[in-house]
């Protein structure tokens, strides 16, 4: 195998490419999007031959892992078909989806038949008021069995991700490490980035730490240090006795920046190298205006990782540097 082309200024590879398919979702997440979110027009938004294109120009380059984010991937009309010309490729080495769960009860068997691996399903609460609440959508029935599904269909790994918020879910952490263990899946939880103006809780007082939702963690549950790695900032820690892996995404109190391997492509082709800076390179311009120029399209991308950040710099109690919501750039 090749080693990747796309090296930035520290000697970092990219070989992993998280790929937006669109902004749109059925949930409206309250550390995501606002309730009255205003979409792209989809004229704005890649088809989805241009997002194969994308990908093709990444894997060329030595891209070997890419995960499907949104909006809510699932949403987006026909991108079975996107996938399953993914799956085709010899050359990925996984290619994995980041969803809200409320599609799969339809489509997880035909998504695995598709060639994805490994899938990540948000969830926040097992409580149907308060999902409601952080969702704006009373759907976690939906959920539930959409993960069930997803269960049954037989892919590699099935990983929740929960965004943790003091004094809003924190007492459901021991709650969901059980749904996880009891059910054979992994869970990660995330510290919330400072990404978007919300209006329903003020960051600074939510922000509940990586270190102190282990602790809470390990009063329930022995958890063994792992080196297992999925090529995301999760730091995973093994519950002891079992299949579980709990990780840990902490972009405010353990910078992982220092090994990043990755970049995002948001739904309007926007190529952003850094989740904590608003610099971005206009990919969906260079592709319409020269369609079929696989090779400038690669030469802009080897270009643009020249411009990539050493780090982010999220401060909880700072106002909001990034002004585009998670939606939008994709999760």
């Amino acid at each position: 195998m090749s080693h990747s082309q796309l090296v930035d200024p520290f000697g970092r590879r990219i070989t992993y490419l998280r790929l937006s398919v669109t902004d749109r979702c059925d949930f409206r997440c309250t550390y995501c999007m606002s309730e009255d979110m205003v979409f792209a027009p989809r004229a704005q938004i890649l088809s989805l031959e241009e997002l194969y294109t994308v990908a093709d120009a990444f894997i060329g380059l030595g891209v070997r892992r890419i995960r499907i984010t949104g909006g809510e991937p699932l949403v987006r009309k026909n991108l079975l078909s996107l996938l399953a010309r993914l799956g085709r490729r010899p050359e990925l080495q996984d290619l994995a989806i980041t969803s809200n769960g409320s599609q799969l009860g339809e489509l997880a068997p035909r998504l695995r038949a598709a060639g994805v691996k490994r899938l990540n399903i948000s969830l926040d609460s097992l409580q149907r008021e308060r999902f409601a609440a952080f969702t704006r959508r009373d759907k976690l029935e939906q959920v539930l069995a959409g993960i069930e599904a997803a269960r049954g269909a037989g892919f590699e790994r099935i990983k929740l991700n929960c965004v943790v918020q003091k004094g809003r879910n924190d007492d459901e952490v021991q709650d969901l490490v059980g749904y996880a263990v009891e059910r054979g899946l992994d869970i990660s939880f995330i510290e919330e980035m400072p990404l978007g103006s919300v209006s329903s809780h003020e960051r600074k007082v939510t922000l509940c730490t990586s270190e102190a939702v282990r602790q809470l963690v390990e009063q329930r549950f022995a958890l063994l240090p792992s080196s297992h790695r999925t090529g995301g900032p999760s730091r995973y820690w093994q519950v002891a006795g079992t299949q579980t892996r709990v990780g840990f995404i902490s972009p405010h109190s353990h910078n992982f920046c220092g090994d990043c391997n990755r970049v995002r492509v948001t739904a309007e082709g926007k190529l952003v190298l850094c989740l904590g800076h608003d610099n971005a390179l206009d990919l969906k311009a260079l592709i319409r205006r020269h369609p079929g120029d696989s090779q400038r399209l690669r030469d802009a991308l080897v270009a643009a990782l020249q411009l990539k950040p050493q780090r982010h710099h999220f401060q909880a109690d700072e106002q909001v540097q990034v002004v585009r919501f998670m939606s939008m750039t994709g999760g």
